[in-house]
């Protein structure tokens, strides 16, 4: 199944994208796709519809993360051997973790906004994991079955606030709108396999990223178990599993960084595309 949210910022209504490529109502089933409908037995209920019998929703409505309520928002870092080569990093022993706050999510056609002052606002397209099966202390082996799904992730970061002012990298990550997700969740039993998927992102049609999720250096089951030994994980939470090379901050000789008027365009393998337009904050 593809879920998604649709409708204005704030009130959006559940939907599930049909084989037609047509957004059907689920909110006679479902309030949200949030918590308990990313379970198991949850998606199970949703997967018995049958979406030709769900209301068709009219026109080209806003779409808004593909999951709702969300408890965290994980992000992964260096988390590709060549992007940890391009940011003149080490590449980690173990994964590198920080956190986007909520107020940071965004839809994924929604403007992005440069921050006041900032220079150096950057573009990092990554594939996004949704716990659907809660827990801690995962077994590795058994990571995949709390897996919902998978989504787009464009992990707008502010490098500045990120790496030159001190402390965690949590400052750079957050602002708001520097999380747009989706436009669907895409479950788990229609990704074949999340570690072959080919990912990109363009700016104003000039492709700066071009990868490939099989040179992750944490997969995702690795990085399931690994979060769940910190942090117990909850139906809903995000994991952002990082960017592949080609982020602003590493274009030689000189980095290109986001300014207001630009367009972002990015996508994923069988995941969707998103497209953002920047913006300066007020």
């Amino acid at each position: 199944m593809k879920l998604l949210r649709y409708g204005d910022k704030g009130a959006e209504k559940p939907g599930l994208l049909d084989a037609n490529g047509r957004i059907r109502d689920l909110s006679a089933h479902v309030a949200d796709i949030a918590g308990d409908v990313l379970t198991p037995s949850g998606l199970a209920a949703l997967a018995a519809l049958d979406p030709a019998s769900l209301p068709l929703v009219a026109g080209q409505p806003r779409i808004g993360a593909c999951v709702g309520q969300i408890g965290k928002f994980v992000c992964i870092g260096l988390n590709y051997a060549d992007h940890a080569a391009e940011a003149n990093m080490e590449v980690p022993k173990e994964p590198i973790i920080f956190n986007k706050w909520t107020s940071a999510i965004n839809g994924p056609n929604d403007d992005v906004e440069i921050p006041r002052g900032s220079v150096k606002t950057d573009w990092e397209v990554e594939l996004g994991v949704v716990i659907g099966k809660g827990g801690r202390n995962i077994d590795e082996a058994n990571a995949l079955e709390h897996v919902a799904g998978y989504c787009v992730i464009n992990d707008v970061s502010e490098r500045e606030w990120q790496l030159e002012r001190g402390g965690t990298w949590d400052k750079g990550k957050g602002f708001d709108t520097f999380g747009p997700i989706g436009p669907w969740l895409v479950t788990r039993d229609e990704v074949a396999d999340p570690h072959n998927l080919d990912l990109w992102l363009e700016v104003d049609g000039h492709r700066y990223q071009q990868g490939n999720t099989r040179t992750l250096i944490f997969n995702v089951p690795q990085l399931v178990a690994y979060l769940s030994r910190c942090m117990s994980l909850q139906p809903g939470d995000v994991i952002s599993t990082g960017t592949p090379p080609g982020v602003g901050m590493g274009v030689k000789p000189q980095p290109v960084f986001l300014r207001a008027g630009q367009r972002m365009r990015l996508g994923i393998e069988g995941l969707g595309e998103q497209q953002q337009l920047t913006v300066q904050a007020d």
